[in-house]
């Protein structure tokens, strides 16, 4: 039916959606949106960032369903092993993948319990930037192809759903995303989630933390995020 994925996750679906020519759908955060186009038969498969995968089987997260779906494909790739030959593993299959599509690096970086005032500021700091990036701008070895205050527009019943993340989309599929949540008396956690395409083979098994090293440091010279926040590491890495 069509596959879908919250604007902050990364990327890789929609490379495997335009090769394989399925429906793509990039939601804002929220399952509901998930719900809307499920059940509308529009999608059949979908996830978001914190990891939660579901199928239109339910409607919801299911994460059985996940671990089900891993062991499938396992035992497909498995099926023609002889008993006692190398079986192939969860990294062979992503590694197959990668061959295929290329490798998006990913990591979302969680400042939790951020003044909201300063975080606030910061945000306002952004858009300015963005405000002022016309396509072709060039952060570090990074060349820009748009950035938004991200809309979206549900097909279903028509619904707007405005500022939800700020993000810099560069030419090679690389991405710099940035939202705010929380932002009451108890503090607000910044997200910023970090995205680097490539199709370098040899770059297939790095760790992902060292090849993001030059779109992070993009990121957080564009935010001035330690000079608003003072903080100069986040709080949680996934």
């Amino acid at each position: 039916k069509g596959c879908a994925r919250s604007m902050p996750t990364s990327g890789a679906l929609d490379r495997v959606a335009t090769v394989r020519g399925l429906k793509f759908f990039e939601v804002p955060t929220g399952w509901k949106y998930f719900g809307n186009l499920m059940d509308a038969g529009m999608c059949s498969v979908c996830g978001e960032e914190s990891f939660g995968t579901g199928s239109d089987h339910i409607r919801e997260k299911d994460g059985i369903w996940a671990v089900l779906a891993w062991l499938s494909i396992l035992a497909h790739k498995n099926k023609d092993v002889p008993i006692g030959g190398k079986l192939v593993s969860v990294e062979d299959v992503a590694m197959e993948h990668w061959k295929e599509f290329g490798r998006n690096f990913f990591s979302r970086y969680d400042y939790e319990n951020c003044d909201s005032a300063d975080a606030n500021k910061m945000m306002d700091h952004i858009r300015g930037i963005i405000a002022n990036s016309a396509k072709g701008t060039i952060f570090g070895e990074f060349e820009l192809d748009f950035a938004d205050d991200f809309e979206y527009t549900d097909p279903v019943d028509g619904s707007v759903a405005k500022k939800q993340g700020l993000r810099f989309v560069f030419t090679d599929g690389s991405r710099i995303i940035f939202r705010l949540s929380g932002t009451g008396s108890s503090g607000a956690t910044i997200r910023m989630y970090i995205e680097q395409y490539s199709a370098d083979p040899s770059t297939y098994g790095n760790d992902a933390q060292e090849s993001l090293g030059p779109i992070i440091k993009v990121a957080l010279g564009i935010s001035r995020l330690q000079e608003f926040t003072g903080r100069d590491k986040p709080t949680v890495i996934t």
